[in-house]
Protein backbone atom coordinates (compact mmCIF):
# COMPACT_ATOMS: atom_id res chain seq x y z
CA UNK A 1 0.00 0.00 0.00
CA UNK A 2 1.46 3.42 -0.95
CA UNK A 3 2.15 5.97 1.76
CA UNK A 4 -0.45 8.60 2.52
CA UNK A 5 0.21 11.71 0.43
CA UNK A 6 0.92 14.89 2.42
CA UNK A 7 2.79 17.29 0.07
CA UNK A 8 4.89 16.60 -3.06
CA UNK A 9 8.13 18.01 -1.57
CA UNK A 10 7.78 15.68 1.42
CA UNK A 11 6.25 12.55 -0.13
CA UNK A 12 9.11 12.04 -2.58
CA UNK A 13 11.79 12.32 0.10
CA UNK A 14 12.97 15.71 1.23
CA UNK A 15 16.30 16.87 -0.24
CA UNK A 16 19.14 17.62 2.16
CA UNK A 17 19.24 21.13 3.56
CA UNK A 18 22.15 23.53 3.30
CA UNK A 19 23.32 25.13 6.54
CA UNK A 20 24.53 28.11 4.50
CA UNK A 21 21.15 28.71 2.81
CA UNK A 22 20.60 32.47 2.84
CA UNK A 23 17.49 32.85 0.74
CA UNK A 24 16.70 32.84 -2.92
CA UNK A 25 14.06 33.59 -5.50
CA UNK A 26 10.47 32.39 -5.21
CA UNK A 27 8.76 31.82 -8.58
CA UNK A 28 5.05 31.31 -9.24
CA UNK A 29 3.64 28.58 -11.53
CA UNK A 30 3.17 30.75 -14.62
CA UNK A 31 5.06 29.57 -17.69
CA UNK A 32 4.90 33.09 -19.17
CA UNK A 33 5.83 36.19 -17.17
CA UNK A 34 6.12 34.47 -13.77
CA UNK A 35 6.08 36.51 -10.59
CA UNK A 36 9.51 36.44 -8.95
CA UNK A 37 10.12 37.43 -5.34
CA UNK A 38 13.57 37.67 -3.72
CA UNK A 39 14.02 36.51 -0.12
CA UNK A 40 17.36 37.79 1.23
CA UNK A 41 17.51 35.67 4.37
CA UNK A 42 17.16 32.15 5.60
CA UNK A 43 13.69 30.93 6.53
CA UNK A 44 12.40 29.98 9.98
CA UNK A 45 9.65 27.82 11.45
CA UNK A 46 9.16 25.80 8.28
CA UNK A 47 6.19 23.48 8.71
CA UNK A 48 3.36 21.61 7.04
CA UNK A 49 0.10 23.53 7.46
CA UNK A 50 -3.40 22.10 7.18
CA UNK A 51 -5.30 25.40 7.35
CA UNK A 52 -7.75 26.32 4.64
CA UNK A 53 -6.09 29.69 3.92
CA UNK A 54 -2.61 28.60 2.75
CA UNK A 55 -1.91 27.85 -0.91
CA UNK A 56 -1.34 24.17 -1.64
CA UNK A 57 0.01 22.64 -4.83
CA UNK A 58 -2.31 20.41 -6.83
CA UNK A 59 -3.13 17.23 -4.90
CA UNK A 60 -1.46 18.32 -1.64
CA UNK A 61 -3.31 17.84 1.65
CA UNK A 62 -0.98 20.28 3.47
CA UNK A 63 0.92 23.36 2.41
CA UNK A 64 4.57 23.85 3.31
CA UNK A 65 5.06 27.30 4.81
CA UNK A 66 7.82 29.19 6.60
CA UNK A 67 8.56 32.78 7.58
CA UNK A 68 11.21 35.31 6.62
CA UNK A 69 11.65 38.94 7.68
CA UNK A 70 9.38 41.16 5.57
CA UNK A 71 12.16 43.73 5.15
CA UNK A 72 14.22 41.02 3.41
CA UNK A 73 11.53 40.38 0.75
CA UNK A 74 11.28 42.22 -2.55
CA UNK A 75 9.20 41.64 -5.66
CA UNK A 76 11.61 41.34 -8.60
CA UNK A 77 9.40 40.68 -11.61
CA UNK A 78 5.75 40.91 -12.62
CA UNK A 79 4.48 42.33 -9.34
CA UNK A 80 1.53 43.81 -11.25
CA UNK A 81 0.10 40.27 -11.31
CA UNK A 82 -0.09 40.13 -7.48
CA UNK A 83 -3.25 40.75 -5.49
CA UNK A 84 -4.03 40.34 -1.79
CA UNK A 85 -6.23 37.27 -1.31
CA UNK A 86 -8.07 38.55 1.80
CA UNK A 87 -7.27 42.11 2.95
CA UNK A 88 -8.94 41.46 6.33
CA UNK A 89 -6.76 38.44 7.19
CA UNK A 90 -3.83 38.70 9.59
CA UNK A 91 -1.53 37.29 6.92
CA UNK A 92 -1.91 39.49 3.84
CA UNK A 93 -1.23 36.79 1.26
CA UNK A 94 -0.08 38.24 -2.07
CA UNK A 95 -1.03 35.74 -4.79
CA UNK A 96 -0.44 35.63 -8.53
CA UNK A 97 -3.78 36.40 -10.13
CA UNK A 98 -3.01 34.08 -13.05
CA UNK A 99 -1.80 30.84 -11.41
CA UNK A 100 -3.01 31.39 -7.83
CA UNK A 101 0.32 30.73 -6.08
CA UNK A 102 0.72 32.73 -2.84
CA UNK A 103 4.09 34.43 -3.14
CA UNK A 104 4.42 36.12 0.25
CA UNK A 105 2.16 37.12 3.11
CA UNK A 106 3.32 39.85 5.47
CA UNK A 107 1.89 40.34 8.95
CA UNK A 108 1.41 44.09 9.31
CA UNK A 109 -0.96 44.38 12.28
CA UNK A 110 0.12 44.52 15.93
CA UNK A 111 0.85 40.82 16.47
CA UNK A 112 3.79 38.67 17.64
CA UNK A 113 4.52 37.86 13.97
CA UNK A 114 4.51 41.49 12.82
CA UNK A 115 7.49 42.06 10.57
CA UNK A 116 7.46 38.52 9.23
CA UNK A 117 6.14 37.26 5.91
CA UNK A 118 4.83 33.77 5.28
CA UNK A 119 6.23 32.09 2.17
CA UNK A 120 6.06 28.69 0.49
CA UNK A 121 9.71 27.56 0.32
CA UNK A 122 9.09 24.89 -2.32
CA UNK A 123 8.69 27.85 -4.72
CA UNK A 124 12.42 28.68 -4.31
CA UNK A 125 14.48 28.24 -7.48
CA UNK A 126 17.40 27.36 -5.23
CA UNK A 127 17.68 24.13 -3.23
CA UNK A 128 18.80 23.85 0.37
CA UNK A 129 16.01 25.39 2.43
CA UNK A 130 15.26 23.90 5.86
CA UNK A 131 13.09 20.83 6.11
CA UNK A 132 9.68 21.34 7.74
CA UNK A 133 9.97 20.60 11.45
CA UNK A 134 6.36 20.17 12.55
CA UNK A 135 2.79 20.13 11.25
CA UNK A 136 0.29 22.80 12.30
CA UNK A 137 -3.49 23.06 12.14
CA UNK A 138 -3.71 19.36 11.33
CA UNK A 139 -7.42 19.02 12.17
CA UNK A 140 -8.19 21.85 9.75
CA UNK A 141 -7.83 19.52 6.76
CA UNK A 142 -11.27 18.19 7.76
CA UNK A 143 -12.63 21.67 6.93
CA UNK A 144 -11.38 21.10 3.37
CA UNK A 145 -13.38 17.88 3.14
CA UNK A 146 -10.80 15.38 4.39
CA UNK A 147 -12.32 12.25 5.96
CA UNK A 148 -12.26 12.60 9.77
CA UNK A 149 -11.90 8.82 10.09
CA UNK A 150 -8.49 9.05 8.37
CA UNK A 151 -6.97 11.57 10.79
CA UNK A 152 -5.02 9.04 12.84
CA UNK A 153 -3.40 7.78 9.62
CA UNK A 154 -2.53 11.38 8.70
CA UNK A 155 -0.91 11.99 12.11
CA UNK A 156 1.00 8.71 11.83
CA UNK A 157 2.30 9.68 8.37
CA UNK A 158 3.36 13.13 9.58
CA UNK A 159 5.35 11.52 12.39
CA UNK A 160 6.94 9.12 9.86
CA UNK A 161 8.06 12.21 7.95
CA UNK A 162 9.61 13.65 11.14
CA UNK A 163 6.91 16.23 11.86
CA UNK A 164 5.02 16.23 15.14
CA UNK A 165 1.37 17.07 14.41
CA UNK A 166 -0.29 19.93 16.28
CA UNK A 167 -3.79 21.34 16.01
CA UNK A 168 -2.38 24.83 16.47
CA UNK A 169 1.30 25.78 16.33
CA UNK A 170 4.18 23.95 18.01
CA UNK A 171 4.86 24.63 21.72
CA UNK A 172 7.77 27.02 21.09
CA UNK A 173 5.71 29.29 18.87
CA UNK A 174 2.70 29.11 21.18
CA UNK A 175 4.97 30.13 24.11
CA UNK A 176 6.31 33.01 22.01
CA UNK A 177 2.77 34.24 21.22
CA UNK A 178 1.65 33.90 24.84
CA UNK A 179 4.75 35.75 26.09
CA UNK A 180 4.20 38.61 23.62
CA UNK A 181 0.54 38.82 24.64
CA UNK A 182 1.36 38.77 28.38
CA UNK A 183 3.98 41.52 27.99
CA UNK A 184 1.58 43.64 25.95
CA UNK A 185 -1.19 43.30 28.55
CA UNK A 186 1.18 43.91 31.47
CA UNK A 187 0.62 40.45 32.98
CA UNK A 188 4.30 39.74 32.42
CA UNK A 189 6.81 42.47 33.15
CA UNK A 190 9.69 43.00 30.75
CA UNK A 191 13.18 43.00 32.21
Amino acid sequence: MPSLAIHPSLDSGFKATDAAFAGGTLVCNCARKPVKVRVQSDIAHNHACGCTKCWKPEGAVFSVVAVAPTDKIAVLENGDKLAIVDPTALIRRHACQDCGVHMYGPVERDHPFKGLSFIHPERFEEPGWAKPGFAAFVSSIIESGYDPAAMEAVRTRLRELGMEPYDCLNPGLMDYIATWTAKKSGALKTA
